[in-house]
């Protein structure tokens, strides 16, 4: 392992199964403008596929890393030292979590297709926000890294 490597990183990909559906609305674009004629179909089938494989690119790369002391998710930037301990949850407490558990001042980096998570408490009292929640695949992992990284 190298010295500089983060303890934690992963990449939320969207499923396969989305990558064909953007293909299905390409093809749904090209066969709306097949009256036009075939230059038109052409053109609805690949910018309309291109389109759709951009949101589904666009809201499946999100990505959480451990560094520098810091819980890098999304577009947040936190540190170790404003956060408590992370609670690994399993599906059915992930959901809970996502649903009737929620309060809406928590910051959640959710992704529906991804059925584990992790919860961190926010420590910082001058942060109104009360709890960090982040779908992953692997929730062991994130919660070990969270809690081997010193905050020093």
């Amino acid at each position: 392992m190298q010295p500089s490597a983060p303890p934690f990183d992963e990449r939320l990909t969207a499923p396969r199964s989305w990558w064909f559906i953007a293909f299905g609305v390409g093809v749904a674009c090209g066969l709306m403008l097949l009256p036009l004629g075939t230059l038109p179909l052409l053109a609805g089938l690949v910018g309309g596929t291109a389109a759709a494989a951009l949101a589904v690119s666009g809201y499946g790369s999100a990505r959480i890393r451990v560094v520098a002391g810091s819980l890098v998710a999304g577009d947040a930037r936190i540190p170790l030292s404003a956060l408590g301990e992370p609670e690994v949850l399993d599906a059915e407490e992930a959901r809970a979590w996502r649903t009737h558990k929620a309060d809406a001042r928590a910051f959640m980096l959710l992704r529906g297709y991804v059925e584990t998570a992790v919860r961190v408490e926010v420590t910082d009292p001058e942060d109104p926000t009360p709890y960090v929640y982040l779908s992953t695949r692997d929730p062991r992992g994130l919660a070990a890294a969270l809690s081997a990284v010193p905050t020093a």
